[in-house]
């Protein structure tokens, strides 16, 4: 797959929460989010800091240094200093102001991916990222955060086969979920098996690996972005191993998280 067309699927993957934002009111922004302290506005808030960081990332790598410096500036005051510079501009808008904002920067990001080639790099809040991965993860964000605002309001939003990126990269971090919580990778493959919303079969691992995660694209996906834990969900869990990753799989950066307690769904 080239850099276009994961950039394709991340901006399809944008306006498909558009879409479902489009047709709720004002009140329903306030309504809070199984992330602590936030609401609907502040999870489109959240994506519209962090899509023109990325923008900022591919077209101006100093300013974004310069962003990167803030961030690591306020990180020493936790959480809720953390919220004032990544929220706080977007708190003091109206609903329809936060969404425009969100579209502005979309665009910005989009016309920065454009820019991209296949090899590209880019530099971010980690080590630099290639393009696509880069994008990708920013896929995996929209999905993810979007997933917290149809629970909060109780949407329907149909899945697509755009999850295969959210599960590639759900695989390709089982050994950083462990090193980013300083533990040692269990030894052994774990072959993983998904029934994609079209009805392909997705596959990644050894056929003879005696661990295995099989069942549905959608289930893995909110698992390995901490949605929901693999109890509540269908997927066929084989092995130790298997089943001491989807306790920690985290297939977004940042410190080491946990996921949801069985029983949310």
């Amino acid at each position: 797959m080239h850099v276009t067309e994961v950039a394709s699927d991340l901006a399809a993957e944008q306006q498909a929460l558009d879409d479902l934002l489009t047709e709720v009111d004002d009140e329903a922004w306030v309504t809070p989010t199984s992330s602590p302290r936030w609401s609907v506005a502040d999870q489109v808030a959240h994506l519209t800091y962090f899509d023109g960081t990325a923008a900022l990332a591919i077209t101006n790598p100093d300013r974004f240094r310069t962003a990167l410096d803030d961030l690591l500036g306020v990180a020493g005051g936790g959480d809720g200093a953390i919220d004032d510079l990544t929220l706080g501009r977007a708190r003091r808008m109206s609903p329809p102001g936060v969404f425009e904002a969100w579209r502005a920067n979309r665009r910005l990001l989009a016309d920065a991916a454009a820019t991209l080639a296949d090899d590209s790099r880019v530099i971010w809040y980690g080590p630099s990222m290639g393009a696509k991965s880069f994008l990708t993860a920013r896929l995996m964000e929209v999905w993810a955060h979007g997933q917290d605002i149809v629970d909060a309001l109780g949407l329907d939003r149909p899945a697509s086969d755009r999850l295969r990126h959210v599960a590639q990269l759900g695989v390709i971090t089982r050994s950083w979920s462990y090193v980013n919580r300083r533990m040692d990778v269990p030894e052994g493959e774990v072959r993983v098996e998904l029934a994609a919303p079209s009805g392909e079969g997705w596959t990644w691992g050894p056929e003879d690996a005696t661990n295995a995660v099989r069942g549905d694209a959608e289930d893995f996906c909110l698992v390995v972005t901490q949605r929901r834990h693999a109890d509540d969900t269908d997927l066929d869990i084989e092995g130790e191993a298997a089943h001491d990753w989807l306790l920690r799989a985290q297939a977004f950066a940042g410190p080491p998280t946990d996921g949801p307690d069985p029983g949310r769904s």
